[in-house]
């Protein structure tokens, strides 16, 4: 008689999502704190709703970290408690999970999948392996390189969700079947990481560049344009891939040094797949037309009225008219993923809307507002990484650096080591899956826990912050940015 053995209990599941809700009790229920004054002495009171907005934050924050439940049905959780605590009426909370970036990320996800149905995805990673060669750290670096560019003239949602595929082709050749490695972990968990750095270089990698372009010019009065953004960024951005690259060889160096006759088994699937087939050319032409579009945005003014989330829609419809997908497909999209951000919109929405996220901003600002040049523009950079692992990179951005550029003139800081430095930072969220999309897409492999993305993004954040600060003291200087106002009358 074979006795099967009980499951055993997951204590640690148990403590976790107890500690979530000990937090949200401790902090929603505990008295009125008291209002952040900023230096031209103006109050801003953490009322009981924004004090709610805090108490949800961290409930979210440790249950996504520690995976109590489902990422997505986390998120699901933060509606909920907006609306039984009356943090914010039901029909506002809910409405965020369908705000337009979050069907950005679902029509990006489409077209991954589009680009795995049709075989684009294979065949472009048996091309790619065939010139990076059998080395892994070629491997690495030949993936980081494609993310970067891509990001270039791209959004990095949309980047991510075409590269995801071709990785996960390349894993599939790799030997170990779908457990995961070091070699899966470093691909997938970079992806991510590089994508965010790669997306710092212009205007199109994301929305953060623009609306933090936006504040400056209205409280300092001065345009930055498009190249201006670029020269600056350009060396920080590329600085960040190759010491990612570095990065992962060390913290995840891949088990097999090389992978023998990769090369030519590469040629062998690739040869295969035959000539290129007609889907294939159809789906290429409406992702790389969408593209254009997007991209032709910043430099055309009349298309600047257009929704980007409106036009990367197109293709999804589009991919139905012409059936290079069907309603299989649909039911294929990874919905945890989709509600993971829905919920992460939901709760950067709401620290703002409540006044919550102003209110910590100008906490943590004041407390440097008598610190060396230096310090202070650290500080505002470490408050924004922080904060944009857990809000919107943009809502990030739009609560920091106001507060930030008030402040700066009374310490002879220039606004444009401000504007960079939040902008740098801003871009890579290594800590939370929800601090940007790619970081989910990655998830979605099965490659690595919410845990472990945050245990090696601990190390990752400080190598950013460590760069950050080198641009500040040598880099930006020796390229002519202004970093300190000229003193005397």
């Amino acid at each position: 008689m074979s006795t099967a053995q009980a499951p055993s209990f997951d204590w640690k599941r148990l403590v976790f999502m107890f500690t979530g809700i000990a937090l949200f009790v401790l902090v929603y229920y505990c008295p009125a704190w008291p209002d952040a004054v900023d230096p031209l002495g103006k109050h801003f009171e953490l009322t009981k709703e924004a004090k709610g907005a805090i108490a949800i934050f961290l409930l979210a924050g440790t249950w996504w970290v520690f995976e109590v439940v489902p990422i997505g049905v986390t998120s699901l959780l933060i509606g909920i408690m907006q609306a039984l605590f009356f943090v914010r009426p039901a029909d506002v909370a809910f409405r965020d999970f369908m705000d337009p970036s979050v069907l950005f990320i679902f029509a990006s996800i489409m077209i991954g999948l589009v680009f795995t149905k049709t075989g684009l995805t294979k065949r472009l990673a048996y091309k790619m392996l065939d010139i990076v060669g059998e080395r892994t750290s070629m491997i690495y670096l030949g993936v980081f390189v494609v993310t970067a560019l891509l990001t270039h003239i791209m959004a990095h949602t949309a980047v991510a969700a075409t590269i995801y595929p071709l990785l996960l082709a390349i894993y599939s050749l790799y030997g170990e079947g779908n457990k995961p490695t070091k070699f899966g972990k470093g691909l997938f968990i970079g992806m991510a990481y590089v994508a965010g750095a790669g997306s710092i270089v212009t205007l199109l990698g994301a929305a953060r560049g623009a609306v933090a372009l936006g504040f400056f010019n209205e409280i300092v009065n001065r345009d930055v344009g498009f190249f201006e953004l670029t020269w600056y960024m350009f060396p920080i951005g590329w600085l960040m891939v190759f010491a990612l690259w570095g990065f992962f060889m060390i913290f995840l160096k891949p088990e097999k040094a090389v992978i023998p006759g990769l090369r030519e088994k590469a040629r062998e699937l690739n040869s295969r797949m035959g000539p290129i087939t007609r889907q294939e050319i159809l789906a290429a032409i409406l992702v790389l037309g969408v593209i254009a579009v997007m991209s032709a945005r910043a430099f055309v003014p009349e298309l600047k009225m257009l929704n980007k989330t409106a036009i990367i829609l197109v293709s999804s419809v589009l991919f139905f008219v012409f059936k290079i997908l069907d309603l299989k497909d649909l039911e294929d999209i990874p919905w945890n993923i989709i509600l993971l951000f829905a919920g992460a919109m939901s709760i950067g929405f709401c620290l703002w809307q409540t006044g919550a996220a102003k209110w910590m901003a100008v906490n943590w600002l004041v407390m440097f507002q008598d610190a060396n040049w230096f310090i202070f523009v650290m500080s505002i950079a470490f408050f924004v990484m922080i904060m944009t692992n857990f809000i919107m990179n943009v809502a990030a951005i739009a609560i920091s650096l106001p507060v930030a550029l008030v402040i700066a003139p009374y310490l002879g800081v220039a606004p444009d080591v401000i504007l960079y430095s939040a902008l740098v930072v801003a871009g890579m969220p290594f800590l939370l899956l929800v601090g940007a999309a790619p970081n989910a897409i990655a998830y979605d492999s099965g490659q690595f826990t919410p845990g472990e993305f945050f245990a090696y993004g601990v190390p990752a954040s400080i190598m950013l912050m460590v760069i950050t600060g080198i641009a500040c003291l040598v880099i930006w200087p020796l390229m002519g940015m202004p970093i300190t106002l000229p003193t005397g009358g």
